[in-house]
């Protein structure tokens, strides 16, 4: 089948009215208050194209009995309807939480054969034996862990860990639980298509989902969109469309991972043995081959790494040298701090005799360990900046878990730095940037820090050249390889997080730097495994 002949039309009667309704519905609602309950409904031509998709794995003579436990407006049982001939469709049910979007749905879809329950699907009861249903479709609400209390994780929790017998990461999204409940609910041998966040495929909190798609489940196919091609206009997420059936694989069942395009034409395809899912803590490159590469060494062994500082308030404790001379603030409580990486035009930040950066304009850093009472007496001045913007501070998180609340982490600076996030490959050949710094600034958590380890640092001494080699060696590194490590969000964001930086291999970057015989030397004293 091709995407040309699984389309469905908007321009249906029935879908131009459920559109209108949904569109009125949005309408009613704030951008905030839809993305605090996660509140994007699935497009046409998506949800058409997973009902195609669906009819391609069903037996043509198998009849559906479908569930939708987010269904909105019914996004997916529109497409049902299209794609599948009424007399296939033995029954159909659907949960909506929000009596805004689900009591005009109830009216909308009354008399097609939709039982739609104004309901928390997580907190309802399974059905038994032959009432579960064999088709399971959701785009689940996306609603981050922050916007859930404690006592929702832990109900939410519970009941997933009877369900699949794995424990959810409390920093897990609404939709993980989603996923683990509705296992209850599928039919043995029945067909679940999800439409979630692509995150799980690579962060910590992710595990549950990677492990579930491997132990519990026969995982069929993970199709991941482009992340610059947003599949929601209203919502910047990275998506990925997961199929599997509800039984257990065998030890030598292997997975279709696809990439890019949609799902009956895909940029990338590769069928995956299931034990290297099981092997891999992140999926998101393995469809394109982007495979992490085997390595004795790492980046951990020659740098420890540590994301740049948070002021909790950048606007009021990172100043420009103009104002900091207008208020009169001591120079011992300023320190040279990098701009935003948009603002340097180079990879190198050099600096004068005093150490300070060679860059116009210069920021500094507003810092101060001082008590509250013992800062009056030494510098009245900053004593009267702090209290002027000591209210609103004390607002955000950081600075109202400060002792004193103006006090700041402490990073020394590095000799280099990398920046933590990159926006696509389209205009720049690189996904992350890293900077060599010869000044006293110390970083903003906009950047990774790398701090030398000790054996580097010895090697330094005896060749001084040598970490200006390893910062060109580093940007020479593949963007394949860096996003090997990396992760992508919805637009292209790239980001890249310390544990993540540390563990990309360096042999070949040491190699490299071993062409010249002094580091060789030097390289047998500081890394004996390389040349074992």
């Amino acid at each position: 089948m091709t995407l040309q002949n699984s389309e469905f039309s908007a321009g249906t009667a029935l879908e131009e009215a459920r559109l209108a309704l949904q569109r009125q519905l949005d309408s009613q609602k704030t951008q905030k208050q839809r993305n605090t309950l996660g509140q994007f409904a699935t497009p046409t031509g998506l949800a058409s194209q997973i009902l195609a998709y669906a009819k391609t794995l069903i037996p043509p003579t198998e009849r559906i009995s479908f569930l939708d436990p987010a269904i909105g407006t019914g996004s997916f049982y529109s497409a049902l309807k299209h794609h599948f001939e009424d007399e296939r469709i033995s029954k159909a049910e659907g949960f909506e939480i929000d009596p805004h979007y689900a009591e005009p749905s109830v009216n909308f879809w009354h008399s097609s054969g939709l039982r739609m329950r104004v309901a928390d699907f997580t907190i309802a009861e399974a059905p038994l034996g032959a009432d579960k249903p064999n088709l399971i479709i959701c785009n689940p609400p996306y609603v981050r862990h922050h916007h859930l209390d404690s006592s929702a994780k832990a109900r939410l929790g519970e009941r997933a860990a009877v369900s699949v017998g794995i424990a959810v990461s409390g920093l897990a999204g609404l939709y993980c639980y989603f996923m683990a409940i509705a296992h209850t609910w599928l039919a043995d041998d029945g067909l679940a298509g999800w439409l979630i966040p692509s995150e799980f495929m690579d962060v910590n909190y992710g595990g549950f989902v990677r492990k579930y798609l491997t132990d519990c489940v026969e995982l069929i196919r993970l199709h991941r969109f482009d992340p610059t091609e947003l599949q929601f206009g209203d919502a910047q997420v990275s998506s990925v469309v997961v199929w599997f059936r509800k039984r257990r694989p065998s030890p030598s069942h292997v997975a279709e991972l696809t990439y890019g395009g949609d799902l009956f034409t895909p940029l990338h395809a590769r069928s995956v043995p299931v034990e290297e899912l099981r092997a891999s803590d992140k999926w998101s490159g393995l469809a394109q081959g982007l495979r992490r590469e085997d390595s004795k060494l790492r980046l951990s062994d020659l740098f420890q790494i540590k994301r740049g500082l948070a002021t909790g308030d950048n606007k009021f404790f990172v100043l420009s040298e103009e104002q900091a001379f207008d208020l009169r603030l001591p120079r011992r409580y300023l320190r040279p701090v990098l701009p935003s990486p948009r603002y340097l035009a180079s990879d190198t930040v050099d600096s004068d005799a005093e150490g300070l950066p060679l860059l116009t304009p210069r920021r500094l850093l507003v810092d101060c360990n001082l008590s509250e009472e013992e800062l009056p007496q030494a510098s009245p001045e900053l004593a009267e900046y702090f209290q002027k913007g000591r209210k609103r501070a004390l607002e955000t998180y950081l600075c109202s878990r400060r002792t004193p609340w103006y006090s700041q982490e402490q990073r020394p600076p590095a000799p280099i730095v990398c920046t933590y996030m990159g926006r696509g490959l389209e205009s720049r050949e690189r996904p992350f940037r890293f900077i060599l710094n010869r000044s006293k600034a110390t970083a903003l958590n906009v950047y990774l820090m790398l701090y030398p380890t000790m054996r580097l640092r010895e090697a330094m001494i005896l060749d001084p050249s040598l970490i200006e080699r390893i910062w060109r060696s580093l940007n020479q590194t593949p963007p394949s390889v860096l996003l090997g490590e990396g992760r992508v969000y919805g637009g292209g964001l790239y980001k890249m997080e310390p544990k993540e930086l540390a563990n990309l291999p360096i042999d070949q970057m040491l190699i490299s730097l071993g062409e010249h015989k002094s580091m060789a030397e030097t390289q047998r004293e500081l890394f004996p495994r390389l040349v074992a």
